[in-house]
């Protein structure tokens, strides 16, 4: 009888003229991210009175990471309920989409109603940016995406990763310390038309500089007449004005003119959700069955990625958006969340008036949200942190949320005495 014999030779991995493939010879290290380099120094410095203004997360007037009342009694809720059920995760998944929804347009409006949108749980605001890059690849391949400048850094690496051509367009004015509306405005009626558009709806990341209601009507105006898709990165709202329906009313004025829109949803800052990335991408589309297609291929799209989320965030979020009373706790909780930190902005402006300084300060109270940027050039911010042990991110941005009653004065006559005229 015949046997099929299997001869086995010894494996060989690919050789270089100097002997065995040495694989990962080639890779060299990846730039630090910022916010990680800020935090390992500020963790290295002994100095007691040392200041981290590099922080992403909201933190408390003790300068603690904040657990919102509303999140414990959520966790108390769904306490002893089997999250491994294949039958919770699928319908928290989509309470989580049709309340993250209705946070961005409204109740009252008939998106939810009318089945007019394609979400899907994303792993935070990161996620989502990064699901929506790859869809805008994958059916636009020849279209760029528009970055305000400056934007979340990111931003940048999110689009590049996924390979869709990046460009910027002008928002910051680095001698007024405020928007630059008329370049803006320039810059989005010689895009070419049809371009893809990303937006800050409130607290812009780093600026603090947010477009006023009639502003943001002339852009919405213009994106119709240009044909443009504006896509919305929705990190902080609550956190600009403290009324959630507010700090969305940018993307209702887009509603209201007749724009399919796109928006990433993250409650990392919002709800003190950091660990969980919990979060949420939305696509308002013609009609219903457009929806359902569009739904196809971004849960096509993110299970080649990362499957879902995990289901402990997504039932936490889904359990407050939810639920009315744990809602309202929240809307009162981000409100006084966005109080201390407007109440640190007063404070912080009075302190620099008060060290005699002969520059205009007024922009501390202007901007909104989570981060000052007070145009710091990079030796400033250099010696604030080797001089003062003041850190934060290298373009100067700093967060709100580290600044507390007891180190405000601190740190007002160390930015008075980087920033005086020698």
């Amino acid at each position: 009888m015949w046997r099929l014999q299997l001869i086995r030779k010894p494996w060989r991995c690919f050789s270089t003229s100097a002997g065995v493939r040495r694989w990962f010879d080639s890779v060299g290290p990846a730039a630090k991210d910022p916010l990680q380099a800020v935090t390992e120094a500020f963790n290295s410095d002994p100095f007691p009175q040392k200041i981290n203004l590099g922080l992403g997360a909201y933190r408390d007037e003790q300068g603690k990471p904040l657990v919102l009342q509303c999140v414990q009694q959520a966790e108390e809720k769904i306490r002893g309920c089997n999250l491994l059920d294949s039958v919770s995760a699928p319908v928290a998944s989509a309470t989580l989409v049709e309340e993250c929804v209705k946070l961005v347009y409204g109740r009252s409006v008939n998106v939810v109603k009318e089945k007019r949108f394609a979400g899907v749980p994303a792993l935070s605001g990161t996620g989502a940016c990064r699901l929506f890059a790859e869809f805008q690849r994958n059916f636009f391949p020849e279209s760029a995406i528009y970055l305000p400048d400056p934007t979340w850094t990111n931003h940048h690496n999110i689009w590049a990763n996924a390979h869709v051509p990046v460009r910027t367009f002008h928002y910051y004015h680095p001698h007024l310390r405020g928007l630059d509306f008329a370049a803006l405005i320039d810059d989005v009626k010689n895009a070419p038309d049809g371009s893809f558009f990303l937006l800050h709806p409130c607290a812009h990341n780093p600026t603090g500089i947010d477009p006023t209601e009639d502003q943001w009507s002339e852009i919405s105006n213009l994106f119709k007449m240009k044909n443009h898709f504006p896509f919305f990165d929705m990190a902080y709202q609550g956190l600009a004005t403290g009324d959630v329906d507010k700090d969305a009313s940018s993307i209702r004025i887009f509603l209201e003119d007749g724009h399919l829109i796109g928006c990433a949803q993250s409650f990392t800052k919002t709800m003190g959700l950091f660990g969980h990335r919990t979060g949420c991408l939305s696509l308002l589309c013609a009609d219903r069955d457009q929806a359902v297609r569009v739904k196809s291929q971004l849960q096509r799209i993110a299970g080649a990625i990362y499957g879902s989320p995990p289901v402990h965030g997504i039932v936490l979020l889904s359990t407050i958006l939810g639920d009315q009373a744990l809602k309202s706790i929240w809307f009162k909780e981000v409100k006084a969340m966005a109080s201390r930190i407007q109440s640190m902005r007063a404070k912080l402006r009075e302190r620099l008036e008060l060290t005699g300084s002969s520059l205009n300060w007024e922009h501390i109270t202007k901007q909104v949200g989570m981060f000052w940027f007070p145009g710091l050039t990079p030796e400033q911010v250099d010696r604030l942190a080797k001089e003062f042990h003041v850190y934060m991110t290298p373009d100067g941005r700093m967060s709100m949320a580290g600044v507390t009653t007891s180190n405000v004065r601190y740190l007002a006559n160390a930015v008075h005495e980087v920033t005086k005229c020698r």
